[in-house]
């Protein structure tokens, strides 16, 4: 076969067409780009140390990433100053998404988000009043499981009174503290309620402040508290433990390998599921601007007692299986609307 020779100038153009070729190539191959459109962010709003609750949005986020063929990075926050630092950091990336998680980022993700159209944004168990079009948030309807709890220490109670210690006073933490009462006042009306608060600048993460109120609330003659203190449950559960008689609940993830034969159940949050969810929609290009609340119809919300491993779970309620078929009960109820369950806004 005869060599053909090509001009000097088609020569020129035939490389510098091959080189742009490879590059594209490489560039597909190479997964992550150099801008981070292959990644996902995750930001917490205080150190993740023993809270279960950020370490579950961390796992989660890092799920959703590889089921999604994505990578995921993380920023852990100490105040509110590293938080706006990480998010410029984040955004200065320009991930696929940046995932918030708390009421913490409420204002931060509508600035940001404003600040930044083209970056889509996710924030986990809270919601600002206004959703930017590329934001998405994934609430939880803490209120349902809080009641399966309730039912359940109505049920074991030996005394005329339970209680709450909870991070806030606030709508948001009633909605767990208050739904708590209710369900234990659905099956065992003489019930007292008292309801504590831990407050101050670290309420979600002093086990101290929160075992001296667990104690409080145990010497007045509560026999079953609910911890809603974050990473101060530990303190509630010692309380407990300390205390003849008393049994307690745990929240977001499953906190009963922390005290065998004291924690009973706990109200669970999937938040892997909503990551997923929210992080999927954004990969799809679906419209943002949403606010879904994940209960127990979407299997967002549950208690330890009704998942699949709950007989392996260390929790006081597999113990109980006359208790679980009346939880059972009363979630198909919430499912089917036959109990309605009022709660505060958050």
């Amino acid at each position: 076969m005869r060599k053909v020779s090509l001009p000097s100038t088609a020569r020129s153009l035939w490389t510098l067409l091959t080189a742009l070729l490879l590059m594209g190539t490489a560039a597909c191959a190479g997964g992550d780009t150099a801008d981070g459109h292959h990644e996902f962010v995750y930001i917490t709003d205080a150190p993740i140390g023993q809270n279960q609750f950020l370490q579950l949005g961390k796992t989660g986020t890092e799920a959703a990433a590889k089921a999604l063929g994505h990578t995921a990075h993380t920023y852990e926050s100490t105040d509110e100053q590293s938080r706006r630092s990480n998010l410029q950091a984040a955004v200065a990336r320009k991930p696929a998404a940046i995932v918030l998680i708390t009421y913490e980022f409420d204002d931060l993700a509508v600035e940001f988000a404003k600040q930044y159209p083209g970056q889509q944004f996710v924030l986990i168990d809270s919601c600002p009043q206004e959703v930017p079009t590329n934001l998405r948030c994934g609430q939880f309807k803490e209120y349902e499981s809080s009641y399966l709890l309730g039912v359940e220490a109505g049920l074991l109670t030996h005394s005329t009174k339970i209680g709450t210690v909870a991070a806030k006073d606030s709508p948001f933490f009633h909605r767990w503290s208050d739904a708590f009462a209710l369900g234990a006042r659905s099956v065992n009306p003489r019930l007292r309620d008292s309801q504590l608060f831990v407050g101050g600048d670290n309420a979600v993460g002093d086990p101290a402040r929160s075992k001296e109120l667990a104690l409080t609330l145990i010497q007045s003659g509560a026999d079953q508290v609910y911890g809603v203190t974050g990473g101060g449950n530990g303190g509630v559960f010692e309380a407990a433990k300390q205390s003849r008689g008393v049994l307690a609940y745990g929240v977001d993830v499953n906190q009963c390998p922390q005290a065998p034969g004291t924690i009973v159940d706990n109200a669970i949050k999937r938040i892997d599921k909503v990551e997923l969810d929210l992080l999927t929609q954004i990969t799809q290009n679906r419209p943002g601007g949403t606010d879904t609340e994940f209960g127990l119809a979407q299997d967002g919300s549950t208690v330890t007692g009704l998942t699949e491993d709950a007989s392996s779970s260390g929790c006081v309620i597999s113990r109980h299986p006359d208790i679980l078929a009346r939880v059972k009960q009363a979630r198909d109820q919430i499912v089917d609307g036959q109990i309605t369950i009022p709660h505060a806004s958050s």
